[in-house]
């Protein structure tokens, strides 16, 4: 038998077995689309519920460090009883770690994603110490104004934050790198209005009371003595008094004490060789040894409070900076007190910088009308570049020399706080002397410790973030 195939039938055996092919083939492509897509959205689902849970979290977190901040609980819940937040919810607790630390933890749910976040808080007191220059303006003066300036090099610059009782106004090439803010009102500046910041309470100190080293009692033992090189005929203690680092009413002085209304003791130690270098830096400056440290006679008299009922001057007439030394490099961290002014005409150095500290506050005598006041410039020669201080005038800080031969520019390494105002109007003529506040944080921070500073009446503790990171979910 013989079976005959008609051509055309083989084509369409073949065009036939090609198509179903290809419909096989397009069937496994469709299918294997919808896979992938079903898994794309499966994962942009996941990635989607994940991104919104560390939301949440952060949303969480955020509210408890709030209500902490404003002296609240923070309101974050638990596990049984989480709080609701957009479309999901959180919970977590909160641990005081007893080292000046709170811990906050916070788990954010959306969907079926979890996340946790972690945040470690500081607490730091209210100080007179975290604003580079406060003026309080306890007088309640409407018009005061504290002003910066000038142009170019010669512009001001303050690197903190600022605060005025009263207004602030800032023209030509003056910088404020830092919170600007005033009860008053804002000119040439952005920041806040409006806003009162606390005093610190020295009456609540009593350091007439509480204090370390009575300097002016310590002097009622003192003797007459002439030195060349420092200057004059003073009275002056024993190296090994704790008190020996000041000099009483120098007789080569006498154009300046004979202005004031107390006795006056001069921040100058003769038991150390003077230096006359004009170079400004700490190695230049004549050494203020502290009794008892680094192989110096006498007890400690280091990390002390140092109450001088009368006034206290860094001046002199040889001399261009001091700077506080010992020979084994110990930091030093003192505070002196002042019932009268602080005159400051030479500049003020640490030898370790990093570690050591001086506080220097002027209060007020009620029967001395100018008093608690911190007046810095030299009175003749203008040569006061540079402090490194913490400084606090219950009433006003002055510039005692702004003139054609007055300094040029004076940089403080620390802070400026008067308890009313800081009056320094720093043009004379076309002549603008630069001031440059560079805001030391250290106290603020809690990094240096210093004796007997003075509190904040009726202010709370303040928190800063000082971690913040992704947790492990339990």
């Amino acid at each position: 038998m013989k079976i005959h195939i008609n051509r055309n039938q083989r084509r369409r055996g073949g065009a036939l077995l090609i198509a179903l092919i290809a419909t096989m083939v397009c069937a496994g492509l469709a299918a294997a689309l919808m896979s992938v897509g079903t898994a794309a959205k499966n994962e942009h689902a996941a990635a989607t519920g994940r991104l919104q849970a560390l939301y949440v979290a952060e949303a969480g977190l955020s509210a408890g460090i709030d209500a902490v901040r404003n002296g609240a609980p923070a309101p974050l819940g638990d596990a049984l009883n989480p709080i609701p937040f957009s479309n999901g919810d959180y919970w977590g607790t909160t641990v005081d770690n007893g080292d000046d630390t709170l811990t906050l933890t916070v788990f954010g749910r959306s969907r079926n994603d979890t996340r946790g976040l972690e945040a470690v808080l500081l607490r730091r007191s209210e100080s007179i110490y975290s604003n580079a220059l406060f003026a309080g303006n306890t007088s309640g003066d409407p018009n005061y104004n504290m002003k910066f300036g000038g142009v170019g090099v010669q512009g001001d610059r303050v690197n903190g934050n600022v605060y005025s009782g009263g207004n602030i106004t800032r023209v030509g090439d003056a910088q404020l790198n830092g919170s600007v803010r005033a009860r008053g009102a804002l000119s040439g500046t952005p920041g806040e209005s409006g806003v009162t910041q606390p005093i610190p309470d020295l009456a609540g100190m009593n350091y007439p009371v509480n204090h370390n080293v009575n300097v002016a009692a310590a002097f009622a033992s003192a003797t007459l003595r002439s030195s060349s090189s420092y200057g004059g005929s003073a009275w002056q203690l024993p190296e090994s008094n704790p008190a020996h680092i000041f000099r009483k009413n120098p007789s080569d002085r006498a154009s300046n004490t004979s202005t004031t209304a107390k006795d006056d003791y001069f921040l100058e130690d003769v038991y150390e060789p003077i230096s006359t270098s004009s170079a400004v830096n700490a190695a230049a400056g004549a050494h203020i040894t502290i009794s008892g440290v680094g192989g110096e006679p006498g007890p400690n008299g280091n990390d002390l409070v140092y109450y001088i009922d009368g006034n206290l001057w860094i001046h002199n007439r040889s001399a261009y900076s001091f700077t506080l030394w010992n020979a084994s490099g110990t930091p030093v961290k003192v505070t002196f007190v002042v019932r009268g002014n602080i005159y400051i005409s030479d500049n003020i150095f640490y030898q370790d910088p990093a570690r050591s500290g001086l506080a220097l506050i002027a209060m007020k005598d009620s029967a001395v009308t100018d008093s608690g006041n911190i007046y810095f410039g030299d009175p003749v020669f203008g040569t006061l570049e540079y402090m490194s201080a913490f400084m606090y005038a219950e009433n006003n800080f002055y510039d005692s020399n702004l003139s054609a031969t007055g300094s040029a520019r004076v940089t403080v390494k620390g802070n400026m706080t008067a308890g009313n105002q800081v009056k320094i109007n720093r043009d004379f003529g076309s002549q603008h002397s630069k001031l440059t506040v560079d805001f030391d944080s250290r106290v603020w921070d809690g990094d240096l410790t210093l004796p007997g500073l003075p509190t904040i009446t009726g202010a709370g503790p303040t928190f800063a973030v000082a971690s913040w990171r992704e947790v492990p979910v339990p």
